[in-house]
């Protein structure tokens, strides 16, 4: 499967070159992001608790952006645990880096990946989360892949991301987001993931999704 991933054509070319490029200005995205009509920053602490992470765990946020769930997710498995947040726009991961050494988040480590690999080692993590950046997965199958190496045997993925209903969702974001619910599902059940769940916390765009790696 890995050997075929590495080989698949953008599922949607453009999608990050926003965040590629060396001249992102983080600020603006800072103030898109964290705001409270954006659905995951209002419920970001319903949304980090329903990870279930423990002290001593080791989670991978994968496309962290601004940080929004770092101080939860450093909260809940203490200093004995580990984080890392993983991003592919370098100016992001500055910004990260600069934020942790600010709060003094020793159990937190920057990780820049690649449009195809998290950048994780094997067997590294026991939950991966990704919180409105599956649809910016432009090779899924090559990121899944690796995001199934990077987990240990029975380790989470917990996918939060937009809804994608003809007729009710907003224009903008059937235009944004390449595909709905079914298919991320679909997706990730052929990369080597069972479905375990899917945690209602109140969303009106957004849905939870908590699959285990088998």
């Amino acid at each position: 499967m890995a050997a075929c991933s590495t080989q698949e054509a953008s599922v949607k070319p453009g999608i990050n070159t926003n965040f590629l490029d060396p001249k992102l200005d983080a600020d603006t995205f800072v103030k898109r992001f964290e705001t409270e009509s954006r659905e995951v920053f209002a419920k970001r602490s319903a949304i980090a608790r329903a990870c279930g992470l423990k002290e001593g765990m080791a989670i991978a946020d994968v496309g962290a952006g601004t940080g929004l769930f770092l101080d939860f997710f450093a909260r809940d498995v203490k200093k004995s645990g580990r984080v890392y947040a993983v991003e592919l726009s370098e100016v992001f991961a500055e910004r990260l880096q600069k934020r942790i050494e600010s709060r003094k988040q020793s159990q937190v480590e920057v990780v820049v990946c690649t449009e195809r690999d998290v950048s994780l080692s094997e067997g590294s993590v026991d939950s991966v989360f990704t919180c409105d950046t599956y649809h910016h997965f432009e090779y899924p199958k090559a990121t899944l892949a690796s995001i199934h190496r990077a987990l240990r045997p029975g380790g989470t993925f917990v996918i939060v991301d937009f809804e994608r209903i003809p007729g009710k969702t907003r224009e903008w974001l059937l235009n944004h987001v390449r595909c709905g619910k079914e298919q991320v599902i679909r997706e990730v059940t052929a990369a080597g993931f069972a479905l375990v769940e899917e945690v209602s916390l109140g969303f009106k765009e957004n849905y939870f999704l908590r699959f285990k790696r088998i």
